[in-house]
């Protein structure tokens, strides 16, 4: 079956279902399922655009609110993990998953769901190591740290997705897997974006969580997004026994969701003919949730997975053939994902604007269908009834940033070395997220939907490239063809002034640095959007 797969759609549907629909003109090339790799924007009205940690400027409502009020419905079924801007209140309301618009489901904090017998897998958020291994207490109305540690990966959801054995064959994460850089062409990521080469000679850029799942998992395919730059990759992974077939994973990283920018890409993947055509549970990914229910937190302490190292009475949470066969007793063996969207907020009325919309906590009833129907723990009812116990543990203490060593908790040393969900250097196809001025940022917002015209596309049909099966690319010399045609799809055309490249940008709070004198980069949670000539020819 042909998968589309878009990187960051930052709630700019209509131009990314309009690009697929000129690919079926133009082509006759139709996918059959659309994932995308985080930064969707499920934004539904003006309260979650307060919820969503991006600088007021960038606070814009786009189209998503048109499928989410049943205007419009996708043309293709579209399976999205989320990014690092988000409306967080919107995903927090489906934990482990659900519709966010008829045929738009949303694959929780991490999840793997089926189509056509193709195993499905991803993870939502950006690493940062201080936020690591503290549970979900986040909910609205956020302050100025839990509107951005509301989508930072947390220790649980890597911990699951780890003890998943059976194959899977495409895996989403939002920030590139750390060392992914390493297997392929490091020459040309670096000739299109010069301000990643401390990171890269460092190998400190990307996450090391997401590194640690790719490095287990094994998927066939690997898409991630996040950096605005297409990059592909070819990792061959060891051998644990001589008996163990060799296994590979190809890496594939897109760029933002722009008219003539390459952000969309298309592959042939094998699946089952036999299977149907509903979005499905996947047995063994139920029944590891049910086998770690147990191990749910929304309280902000630190606090490690179980692990072998004799403190820890149970520390291996896979499941067994017989535990997946309990989960398909239970539903029949009908894996089916029922299509019980429900509205939960009120849609954006464009003649009736309401700036003063304020986000509120929300139990979805999707999510509570689903812990009923599994026995699982509904972390928002969770976190409700901790708050109205009046024990704090839903609330975040207000802390200083500056305070916070970036290699890990306050409390405690983060299990990674470093600190990193995406680039210390300036990046010009980026903005900080300033923190001076942050009460305006949750208060302020834009409400300019964008244009109704459908958008001018390039009649070289650069949005879209179509990947053959093999994408083969096993080494810097293989990967030079490849990235040659990044060139030509507008990729290279950055430009990286060198008086930018050498701003030095401020810590929260202005610390300096004792040893240099020089002030601290502070690892942000970065908003990654058009620069601003590109925004205005969009």
């Amino acid at each position: 079956m042909k998968v589309a797969v878009a990187g960051c759609c930052h709630g700019a549907l209509d131009k990314m279902y309009e690009t697929l629909e000129l690919l079926q003109r133009r082509h006759n090339v139709r996918p059959d399922l659309l994932l995308c790799c985080g930064d969707f924007q499920a934004v539904r009205n003006e309260a979650d655009l307060r919820c969503m940690a991006v600088p007021a400027k960038y606070r814009h409502m786009q189209t998503f609110y048109r499928y989410y009020s049943g205007e419009k419905k996708a043309p293709v079924l579209t399976v999205f993990i989320g990014g690092n801007h988000e409306a967080s209140n919107h995903l927090q309301e489906l934990p482990y998953g659900g519709w966010v618009a008829p045929n738009i489901y949303y694959l929780g904090y991490a999840g793997v769901v089926q189509f056509r017998g193709v195993r499905i897998g991803g993870i939502s958020g950006i690493f940062k190591s201080h936020d690591y291994r503290k549970g979900h207490f986040e909910c609205p109305p956020y302050n100025q740290q839990t509107i951005r540690s509301a989508y930072h990966v947390r220790n649980i959801e890597v911990f699951k997705l780890k003890q998943l054995k059976r194959p899977i064959d495409i895996f989403m994460s939002h920030d590139w897997p750390r060392s992914i850089y390493h297997y392929g062409n490091k020459k040309q990521l670096l000739k299109m974006k010069s301000f990643f080469r401390q990171e890269v000679e460092s190998n400190t850029l990307g996450s090391p969580a997401a590194s640690e799942l790719l490095q287990h998992l094994k998927p066939t395919y690997w898409f991630s997004a996040h950096l605005h730059v297409k990059f592909a990759a070819f990792m061959q992974h060891e051998t644990n026994s001589k008996e163990e077939l060799p296994k590979a994973t190809k890496f594939l990283a897109l760029d933002k969701c722009l008219p003539h920018r390459d952000f969309l890409q298309i592959i042939d993947v094998e699946h089952d003919p036999n299977a149907g055509e509903s979005l499905e549970y996947d047995a063994e990914w139920i029944a590891v949730l049910k086998a770690t229910n147990s191990l749910v937190n929304v309280t902000q302490s630190s606090w490690n997975m179980p692990e072998k190292n004799g403190l820890h009475a149970k520390w291996d949470y896979s499941v067994t053939e017989e535990a997946i066969k309990e989960v398909l007793e239970e539903l029949n063996h009908d894996l089916k994902i029922p299509c019980n969207f429900t509205l939960t907020a009120a849609c954006y009325d464009p003649s009736k604007p309401q700036k003063n919309m304020e986000p509120v906590h929300t139990i979805n009833p999707q999510t509570t269908e689903f812990c009923a129907r599994f026995g699982l723990t509904d972390i928002n009812d969770r976190i409700q009834q901790a708050k109205e116990e009046g024990s704090g543990r839903g609330e975040y203490e207000e802390e200083e940033e500056e305070e916070i060593d970036s290699t890990g908790s306050a409390e405690e040393p983060s299990e990674y070395n470093t600190d990193n969900s995406g680039l210390s250097s300036f990046n010009p196809d980026e903005i900080m997220l300033d923190e001076e001025g942050g009460d305006e940022d949750l208060s302020t917002c834009s409400v300019d939907p964008s244009p109704d015209h459908p958008p001018e596309f390039s009649t070289s049909f650069s949005d879209i490239r179509i990947m053959p099966d093999s994408m083969a690319v096993s080494s810097d010399d293989a990967m030079d063809s490849n990235n040659e045609e990044l060139d030509k799809s507008g990729g290279s055309k950055q430009v990286e002034e060198k008086s930018s490249t050498e701003r030095s940008l401020k810590r929260v709070g202005g610390d300096e640095n004792g040893n240099s004198g020089i002030k601290k980069i502070k690892r942000r949670n970065q908003a990654i959007y058009a620069a601003e000539d590109e925004d205005k020819t969009d």
